[in-house]
C-alpha cells in the first residue's frame, strides 16, 4: 500500500495504491460526505486478491484532503469528476476501470460521458441517472408525496432522518451515532454486524483525524445541475455495468433498471440484500460483478497499462519539494 497527495487545481488530494502496479487499475469514487475509508478495507484486499491494482482518495473536504469554506471555495460536480482525473494522473495511469457509489456514481457518469479515453469501463453502483431531478424528489419525499414521473423519491424515513442534526457529543456517541445509521441505510434482509461497521468508521476518525463532521457539510451545497446533463447518456460509448440494491433508500429500484436502459449497451444486474452500504455480507458478490466487468472489457481488447510517467514523477517531485519549503 502506497499513499500520495496529489494536486487538482489549487486543493491537494490524499489517495492511495493497493496492490500490483501492472495489475489492471481500479479507481473507487466514493459517494457525498465519504472519504477513501468508505471503501472497506476488506472489500480492496478482495480486489486486490481478484488480481486488480485499486486507487482509492479522499474527496476534497473529507479525510485527508483539503478542507475550506465552502462559501469561501465554492466548486461544484464538475470539479470532484475533475478530482478523480487528477487522482489518475498523479499515479501515472493512463485509463482505469471505475467503480462509483452514490454521489460517485453520478460522477463516473460525468466522467464517461467528458473523458470516455480515460475509463475502460464504468461500474455504477447505488446512484440516479444524469437528468433525474433529485432535489425536487428529495422535497417530495420530505412532504410524503409520490414522484410523478417513473423514478422514485427516496424513501421519506430516509430523507427525515438525512435531515436531523447530529447529536454527538463525544467519539463514542459519533461512533454509536453512525453504527445506527448504517443499520438503517443497509435494510433488514441481511445480518447487520454492529462491529464490522463500527471498526470501519473508528478507521474513518483515525484516518480524518477527528470525529466531527462539519454541518452543512460543503458536498451538500454543491449547485443541483445534473438534471440538466441526462441528455449526455445517450453517447456514452464506455462499457457500463449497473448494479442495482433492491433495498437502497436513496435510489431505490427502478433507478438502477432506468439508468442503464439510458446507457447504450449498459448492462444491469442486482446485488442481492443490498440497501446502501458495503457490510461484507455483500463483498464477495460486489467483487464477482467487477471482476466479470474487468475481464470482459480486457479480453475484448488488451489493456492498456501506458504509464504517464513524466507527470507522475512531476507530481512526486512537487510534492518533495513543498515538503522541503514547509521544513
Amino acid at each position: 500500500m502506497t499513499a500520495r497527495t496529489i494536486r487538482s487545481g489549487d486543493v491537494r488530494l490524499w489517495s492511495e495504491s493497493i496492490g500490483d502496479p501492472a495489475a489492471p487499475p481500479l479507481l473507487l469514487v466514493a459517494g457525498d460526505v465519504t472519504s477513501s475509508r468508505g471503501w472497506p478495507d476488506g472489500l480492496a484486499a478482495l480486489l486486490v486478491e481478484a488480481g486488480l491494482r485499486v486507487l482509492r482518495y479522499d474527496h476534497r473536504d473529507t479525510g485527508r484532503s483539503t478542507h475550506r469554506e465552502f462559501a469561501a471555495h465554492p466548486y461544484g460536480f464538475d470539479d470532484l469528476a475533475a478530482d478523480a482525473l487528477a487522482v489518475l494522473d498523479g499515479w501515472g495511469v493512463a485509463s482505469a476501470h471505475v467503480l462509483g457509489m452514490g454521489l460517485g456514481g453520478g460522477l463516473v457518469q460525468l466522467l464517461a460521458v467528458a473523458a470516455p479515453d480515460r475509463l475502460r469501463s464504468a461500474t455504477l453502483l447505488c446512484t440516479h441517472a444524469l437528468g433525474v431531478d433529485f432535489a425536487r424528489n428529495w422535497a417530495l419525499a420530505r412532504a410524503g408525496e409520490p414522484s410523478p414521473d417513473e423514478f422514485p423519491t427516496p424513501r421519506p424515513w430516509f430523507v427525515r432522518r438525512g435531515e436531523e442534526p447530529s447529536a454527538a457529543t463525544d467519539l463514542e456517541s459519533a461512533l454509536a451515532e453512525r453504527v445506527e445509521w448504517h443499520r438503517l441505510l443497509s435494510g433488514e434482509e441481511l445480518p447487520f454486524d454492529a462491529a464490522e461497521f463500527r471498526r470501519v468508521e473508528l478507521r474513518e476518525v483515525e484516518h480524518a483525524g477527528t470525529w466531527r463532521i462539519r454541518e452543512p457539510h460543503p458536498h451538500a451545497l454543491l449547485p443541483q445541475v445534473l438534471v440538466e446533463r441526462g441528455a449526455g447518456l445517450a453517447r456514452i460509448g464506455t462499457p457500463t455495468l449497473v448494479l442495482q440494491a433492491p433495498l437502497d433508500p436513496i435510489n431505490p429500484p427502478p433507478h438502477g433498471r432506468l439508468l442503464a436502459a439510458a446507457i447504450p449497451g449498459a448492462r444491469c444486474a442486482e446485488i442481492a440484500g443490498m440497501g446502501h452500504a458495503l457490510p461484507g455480507a455483500v463483498h464477495g458478490q460486489l467483487v464477482r460483478h467487477l471482476v466479470e466487468q474487468v475481464e470482459l472489457v480486457d479480453r475484448a481488447e488488451p489493456a492498456d497499462h501506458v504509464e504517464l510517467v513524466d507527470r507522475a514523477e512531476s507530481a512526486d517531485q512537487a510534492e518533495r519539494a513543498e515538503g522541503a519549503e514547509r521544513s
